[in-house]
Order: structure tokens, then C-alpha cells, then sequence
């Protein structure tokens, strides 16, 4: 496991001025450094893990890949998109954002991992800012999640999904698509510190499937009983999903509710709250473990 500088290295050195080196001295750089250079050995160590778990990295990767080939060729046949247009130009951008939403539980199995492992104990027991774990776990998380998207999209493109909105659009709706997963990080590290064991994060699956199949990713709400197609143009996976369509110029299928005539700015409000709400509570149940 990496570690990060133990306490003798924080010491100022001996007496006035610069430090022997011609740097400044540990404690001079203040609590921004030390927060950030935690964070780095917490993101650098998860992304070692990765690399050491390629069984983790093929089912991480290949999950998404298998479930476009699923609904593309399977269902798509069958899928009927409101208003026109071809099922898998509807799909793509759903199965983007789902494999952005379902992503925290890897987040929650990777955290309470740690917890039962005595790993996040260990960096308790160390000089290190306590957001390091909650940060780090984010970025690394965020970097594995950006290389999913970026395999998935090249499996679209395999299989004949274009986007046709331009390339500074799709870059706008692939930003909306990671900042989701940003968000729902905090998710994943809060549920991470409260279940018990990796088995109970593996039932976190009851949570995330309801979520990404009751909203706009793979079906409109308007084919959905009146209640239920309501419940789905709110979920933030929606207004997320319709964006995305709108920036990659692929059929969106609306069903006319505000939500989704605003979608881009809901696309934005949504994993903004989130963060808000989840961030906090991740930070704080990290400080409350008990040592």
C-alpha cells in the first residue's frame, strides 16, 4: 500500500529561513498542499489496485460492452422511439449514462473493502488530511470511469452509433456524463462507510437497477403508464440522458414535461445537489468511524 510522508517529514527544519534544499519548509506549504498531495497517494494507490485486479478491469469493461450488444441487437428490434428514429441512435447515449449511474456500487464494494480490510483504520492512524480518502477515492473512480466511457463509445461507433451534433458537443455531453458520475461517487463512498461487508454493498444492485430502468435511459416515459412515466422524466438519470441526445443529435423522444424541455440546466442542477447533499455526508462518516 502507498503511504504517505509520516510525521518527521512535516517537522520544520531547524532554525531561520529557507529550508536547506532552497524549498520551502514541509509545515510552510500549508494544509492545501499536504490535502492535495494525500489525495494523490490515495488516487494512486486505487488506480495500483486496478492494475493488480485485471479480473475487476474485464468485468468493468466488459459489463458495458455486453449490455450495448444486448439491447442494441436483441431488443432493439422490438424498441419502437416516439416521434421516429433509430432505436440504437436512442440507446447509445442511455447506455452511457446508465453505466455512469450503476457505477457507484463499484465505488461502495471498493470503500467498504477498504473498511473491512483495516485500511482506511490504517489511514486514520496517519498525519493525513481526512478528506485525502474521500478525494482520492473520487478521482481514481473518476479516471477509471472516464476510460469506460471512452471503450463504450468506441463499441458504439463499432457497431454504427454517430454523433452528430459536432465534436464540441460531444465533448459537452460526455462532460455532463462524467460529472454525473462525479457526483454519484459521493454516493458510493457514503454507502461504502455505512453497510456492514462487501456482500451487503452487493445488494446496493436492489437500488441501482430501479433507478436507471425507471427514467429516460433505454425507454421514453411517454410508453410508461402516466405515474410511473412522470416518476422517470424526474429521475436525474433522465435529464442527464436527454442532454446527452440533445448534444450528440440523437433522437430524444420528450414527452413535453418541463424537466425535459430543460434538460441541459437539469443536467447540471441534478448532480450539483447531489454533490452537495452526499459530499458532506461522506466526509462526516468518515470522521465519525470509530478508531
Amino acid at each position: 500500500m502507498t503511504t504517505v510522508p509520516g510525521p518527521l517529514l512535516r517537522e520544520p527544519a531547524p532554525g531561520p529561513g529557507p529550508a536547506p534544499d532552497g524549498g520551502l519548509r514541509p509545515l510552510e506549504r500549508g494544509r492545501a498542499h499536504w490535502a492535495l498531495a494525500d489525495c494523490w497517494n490515495v488516487t494512486r494507490r486505487s488506480l495500483t489496485h486496478y492494475g493488480r485486479r485485471p479480473s475487476a478491469i474485464v468485468w468493468q469493461l466488459g459489463f458495458p460492452i455486453l449490455s450495448v450488444l444486448l439491447y442494441g441487437y436483441v431488443f432493439g428490434s422490438a424498441m419502437k422511439v416516439p416521434g421516429g428514429g433509430d432505436y440504437r441512435e436512442f440507446l447509445m447515449p442511455g447506455m452511457f449514462v446508465t453505466t455512469m449511474t450503476m457505477g457507484f456500487m463499484n465505488t461502495a464494494t471498493a470503500v467498504v473493502t477498504d473498511a473491512g480490510k483495516g485500511v482506511i483504520d490504517r489511514f486514520r492512524s496517519m498525519p493525513m488530511a481526512p478528506s485525502a480518502v474521500v478525494s482520492g477515492r473520487g478521482a481514481a473512480d473518476l479516471v477509471v470511469a472516464a476510460a469506460e466511457l471512452a471503450i463504450l463509445a468506441l463499441t458504439a461507433l463499432a457497431i454504427g452509433w454517430r454523433a452528430d451534433g459536432g465534436a464540441v458537443a460531444a465533448a459537452g455531453a460526455f462532460g455532463l456524463l462524467l460529472l454525473l458520475r462525479l457526483s454519484l461517487i459521493w454516493v458510493g463512498v457514503w454507502l461504502g462507510l455505512l453497510v456492514p461487508d462487501a456482500q451487503a454493498a452487493g445488494g446496493l444492485y436492489a437500488v441501482a437497477f430501479p433507478v436507471t430502468m425507471v427514467s429516460s435511459a433505454l425507454v421514453a416515459p411517454s410508453l410508461m403508464p402516466g405515474w410511473l412515466g412522470t416518476v422517470a422524466a424526474w429521475n436525474p438519470v433522465s435529464s442527464t440522458a436527454t442532454a446527452a441526445r440533445e448534444l450528440f443529435g440523437n433522437p430524444v423522444a420528450g414527452g413535453g414535461a418541463w424537466v425535459e424541455e430543460h434538460a441541459l440546466l437539469m443536467a447540471l442542477v441534478w448532480p450539483t445537489v447531489i454533490t452537495l447533499v452526499f459530499l458532506p455526508l461522506a466526509v462526516r462518516r468518515y470522521q465519525r468511524l470509530s478508531r
